[in-house]
Formats: C-alpha cells, structure tokens, sequence
C-alpha cells in the first residue's frame, strides 16, 4: 500500500528513474508484487533537447549555427576567385544576395581559372535570359526597363554573362522606384563586363558621377554612350568617360542638366574617333563647348544634331567652318540663331560633303540665309525645313538654284510658300526625285495665271498632304510638269475630283506604283477604274481610306487590271460582299495587304471570300465592321494561320 500512495501523491522516491524498463512498450506493464499489490507505471517519453541548444553542467546553451556564412567576405572573395567555370559562378550566385554581390565585384581577370566556359548553363533564368539578345555584330544585348531595372538585376547579368565574354551593350530604361539602379549596379557591370560597347541610359535619376566613373575605368571599349534625363550625371562623369574610353565613336545627351562645356571640351579633345554627337535641351552647353568639340573632330565627326540649345550664331559659324566631314547636319529649336548665323554657316565654305540637312522651328533662317546655305553646300541632297515661317517663295525658289545637287526637298507648316514657290522650285530643281509639301497653308489654288514652267524630268515621288487649299487647277499642272512620277500622296486634300485627278493619270509617262488618296472624299470610281486601266501593270498600293465615294464598281476594276497590287486599302468605303467576291475571284491577283475597317456593308456573307484570298494574305483589317460577328472572325483566325488579323 506505501507503494501505491507514493505513485498516487507523484512522489519519485521509490523510483526517482521513471520506468524500471528500458521501453515502456513492453508487454508487461503491470510489476507484481505478490499477491496483494500491483503496481502501474504509465508509459512515458523521453525528453528531447532541441537541435540549438546543448546540455553542459552549467545548463542550457544554445548552439551557434554552423554555415559558411560564418564566413568573413575575404575568405569567400578568395574561394570564389578559384571557381574553375561560368556555370559554378552562376549557381553560386543563386544561393543568396550577398554571395551574388560579392561575384559581382570580382574583375573577370582576378577569377585564377584561365577556363571560358561559354555554354548556357541552367542558371540563365536567374541571370535574365529572357532580356537577351545577340546583336548582328556577335555581341550580347541586354535591355532592362521599368520594375526590371535594379541593381540585384545587374548585378546577375554581370555575373552570369562574364563567362561568355560578357555584354556588349546595355540598355537601361527607367528604374524601380523602390529598388532602383545605381551606382552600384554600374559597378557590377563594369567588373564583368570591361568588353561594353554599348551604354544608354534613360530617366536613371540615381545613377551619378560614380557609377559613370566605374565604367571609364573599367570598359574602355565604349564606343556609343547614350545619356538622357540624368540629373546626377555631370561633367566630371563625362570627363572620365572622355579619357579613359578613346574609341567612343557615338555621343548623344538629352535633358541633363548638369552637363556642360567642361565635359564636352574633354571628349573633344580625348575622343579623336567621335564621329557622331547629338545634344538635347542640356541648358548648360553653350558655344564654348560646340566651338572646342567641333574643332578638335572637324576631320571625322559626320553626323551633328543640336536641339533646344542657348547656342548663338557662333557656333553655326564654327559649323561652318570646321565642318568638313559633317554629312549630316539637324538643327532644331535654337532661338537665339540669327540670319546672321546661318549666312556665315553657309559662307564658310567647311560644308563640301554635307549631304543631309534639317531645320526645324528656326526663326532665324531666312530668304538670304537660307540661299547662302544652297551656295555653300555643293553636295546637298536632301533638305528638310518644318515650321520656318519666315521662307518665302523666292527664297525658296533661289535656294534649289543654289543648291544643284538636291534631289529630295520636304516643306512642312511653311504658310508662305504659295504655288508660285512650289512650282518654281520643281523647275529649277534639275534632279529632284522627291517633293513633299505637308500642312503648308499657303499652298492653294490661285486664279493668276502661273508663270511658264520647264518639266521636271527627274522627279518619281510627289507628297502634298493636308494642304487644303489645293485642288484641281494645281494638280493638272502637276500632271504636264511631272511626267515621271511613280509614288504619289494626296491625303487630306478633300479639293480634288475626278476632274483634276485624270489629267494627272494620262500625263505620268513611267506607269505608278503607289497612290495614296487618303481623305479624298470626292474621287469617284470613275477615277478609280481609270486608275486601274492606265496605271493597273504596276500599281504595287492604292490606298482610298475614307473616300466614301468609292463602291464596289471601284473594286470590280481594281480586281480585273491590277496583278501586281499587293496592299490595298479601302477603309471607310461604300464597299459591301459584292466587291470582296470580285477580289477573290480575281485570278492574278495576290494581294497581301486588305484593309476594310469601318465598312458596315461587308458582312458574313464575305467569308469564303477572304478564305480564298487568305492563301495569299498576311494582314486583314475588320475593325468596325459590324455586319461581321464575332463567330466570323474566331473562324478567320483559325483558318488564316498566316494572317494578323485586326478585328
């Protein structure tokens, strides 16, 4: 009975161990005593001691984790040196963010393997894959834009891409707004990747001085650098960049705003290969550094493009004297340029191989300016002036005499060219292939009779669009005096008829290939089948987008004289499943290109037509053709695999 209470009061005395048996799982739970008592023992479970602590005299100690994070970075920098491939640096830098920084700071020439393993290996998803390209010149491409751009991001290309010879250009666009690049991810790029060729970065606001020090010192392979909306970016980061990278053949700077004379002085003078430069709204780039640039690289700069710039006439005169290489010339937006600027730019006699010139939004150029410029530009060949308000048509006129070699004028929003200054230009231009007159207000027709005109023998391409005081009386004219022409656009001129459009189709002597009519609501199918009858053996596009006029009697003559069409847009025509038949059963026609958005009276019933022409098709365009429903168009896509269809 003493032995039974001390088990019922919990007291141990008797056996302070627990059990007597080693497992209390043994059949035998009960121990006799005799006769008269019994005792039960309750099976019990050993006690585990957790993994992090251990036992000791003193009591509980927990246990340090054993892990080579442990590690100082020195002892992982030196192991991390000696792995032998690409493959193992890429899965080490998969385990965790401070094992991917620590590889990414490591200089391709300080791993000891001399091994290039330059197979994919499967660590590309994590080093961004997907972002990469091959560029026709055998080097890798990245390009990382929005949420993508951080700097854990650049630092995996970094490490994932130094095996195989790392990038060759790298395209940033924007940055996460929380974990943005910086610095620091330029860092890593230019530990592994020292072979960069290629750097655009766009809207990086927390890329500075330092990241863009990190690639001179690194890459000094750089050839093109692209910088545009970086703030933090000054002249000292452009002045490493100009005596550390001396192939940088490319320099294009937009909207930064603390780069200035300094840093282009240096890449003028450090950069003797530079051989195109594009400056944007930068508001501290002023004359001194146009001067210097341009002087120290007038033997090899080709390509000059300056935009919203503080900039005076001494820089065009600079222009125009140390430009002996320049081929291509853009100005634009420079208001602080005189008649003044663009007479010396022109007299300066430095532009002999100028063969492309743009200005747009000058106020500065002017009749005399614009003359010396022809005069001083013996091989000019394609001319571009968009809202100059102060050319006139003899200023105009005088230019394309000046200017012998022109063979492609556009006029755009220039209100005071008139049909005198058009016509004249056409005449005095010897070997004009392409006129384009856009917006310009001015041009309309005049009830004065237009002085005589010589032919212009050489021009194939004429574009007048959306001028809208254009119309029959000029477009004859243009038919007698343009016989060679092969592309033309009258889109937005809703003043021209059949009656204006047909001297035009029985003068041009070559055949034309492509006719864009666009908005001409008053052409008729009459113009249409004339068109077709006379022009149908080389017509290749026709485009009658919105001529309402237009109906199936149009397509019928379309379908039957025009076998080499192949894109034809009927948009917003009077068309319905009859002309769609008419197409298709067209036997040499092969067309590739149908647009027939916002026809209401195409329906259902057109579907084994553009079937049939599906064979040959490769776009189709049904947007807002209502009689066509859903279920149509689901089986066009099925059955025209090869098609895009836009519904």
């Amino acid at each position: 009975m003493l032995i039974l209470c001390s088990w019922l009061t919990g007291n141990d005395d008797f056996c302070p161990g627990g059990s007597i048996y080693t497992n209390p799982k043994e059949p035998s739970l009960f121990l006799s005593l005799g006769n008269h008592a019994d005792v039960f023992f309750t099976p019990r479970k050993r006690s585990r001691i957790s993994g992090s602590f251990v036992f000791s005299e003193e009591g509980f100690e927990q246990k340090k984790p054993v892990s080579i994070d442990v590690l100082p970075e020195e002892c992982l920098f030196e192991i991390f040196k000696r792995l032998p491939g690409g493959e193992e640096r890429s899965a080490c830098a998969c385990v965790s963010k401070r094992w991917l920084t620590l590889l990414s700071n490591i200089h391709r020439d300080e791993f000891c393997s001399n091994t290039n393993d330059l197979s994919l290996n499967p660590q590309d998803e994590v080093t961004g894959n997907k972002d990469q390209e091959v560029e026709s010149c055998g080097y890798l491409s990245r390009s990382l834009e929005g949420k993508k751009a951080t700097d854990v991001r650049l630092a995996a290309i970094a490490v994932g891409t130094a095996s195989r010879g790392g990038l060759g250009k790298l395209t940033i666009r924007g940055s996460n707004s929380g974990r943005g690049v910086t610095n620091l991810g330029l860092r890593a790029i230019s530990h592994g990747c020292p072979s960069l060729r290629v750097l655009s970065l766009w809207n990086v606001s927390s890329i500075g001085d330092e990241g863009l020090c990190e690639i001179a010192n690194r890459c000094h392979m750089l050839e093109k650098l692209d910088l545009s909306q970086c703030p933090a970016i000054s002249d000292k980061g452009l002045v490493a960049i100009a005596k550390k990278c001396p192939n940088l053949t490319d320099l294009s700077l937009e909207s930064c705003s603390n780069i200035g004379n300094e840093g282009l002085q240096a890449i003028g003078q450090c950069c003797p290969n530079l051989k195109s430069i594009s400056i944007k709204n930068c508001p501290l780039v002023g004359d001194q550094g146009i001067a210097s640039l341009l002087s120290s690289v007038s033997y090899v700069l080709t390509k000059v493009k300056l935009q919203a710039l503080t900039i005076t006439d001494v820089s065009l005169a600079v222009i125009g004297h140390y430009g002996k290489a320049i081929t291509d010339l853009v100005l634009t937006s420079i208001p602080n340029v005189t008649e003044k600027g663009f007479w010396v730019m022109g007299n300066g006699h430095g532009l002999q191989k100028l063969k492309s010139f743009t200005v747009t939004s000058c106020q500065g150029v002017t009749d005399t300016g614009l003359e010396a410029v022809g005069k001083g530009c013996p091989n000019l060949k394609q001319f571009c002036l968009r809202k100059c308000l102060f050319i006139s048509d003899s200023g105009l006129v005088s230019f394309c005499k000046a200017a012998g070699s022109l063979e492609s004028l556009h006029l755009e929003e220039c209100h005071r060219i008139t049909q005198y200054g058009f016509f004249g230009a056409l005449s005095t231009g010897a070997k004009l292939k392409a006129v384009a007159f856009v917006y310009c207000l001015g041009l309309k027709d005049l009830n004065l009779g237009l002085p005589e005109v010589s032919p212009c023998q050489s021009l194939r391409s004429l574009s007048i669009r959306n001028c809208p005081g254009f119309g029959n009386a000029g477009l004859a004219l243009l038919g007698r005096l343009c016989p060679q022409l092969q592309h033309v656009d009258f889109s937005g001129l809703e003043g021209i008829t059949d009656a204006g459009f047909l001297p035009l189709l029985e003068n041009c002597e070559a055949g034309l290939v492509k006719v864009n009519l666009r908005g001409c609501v008053n052409v008729t199918d009459k113009m249409v089948s004339s068109m077709a009858k006379l022009h149908g053996w080389t017509l290749e596009m026709v485009n009658l987008e919105g001529c309402k006029m237009i109906s199936d009697a149009g397509l019928v003559a379309i379908a039957g004289n025009c076998p080499l069409l192949s894109d034809l847009d009927v948009s917003r025509c009077a068309i319905t499943d009859f002309g769609i038949a008419s197409l298709a059963c067209a036997d040499q026609l092969n067309l590739q290109i149908l647009a027939m958005s916002g026809c209401p009276l195409v329906s259902d019933k057109s579907l084994p037509a553009l079937v049939k022409m599906g064979q040959t098709l490769l776009g189709l365009n049904l947007q807002h053709c209502k009689a066509i429903s859903s279920s149509i168009v689901d089986r066009l896509v099925e059955q025209l695999w090869r098609c895009d269809i836009l519904s």
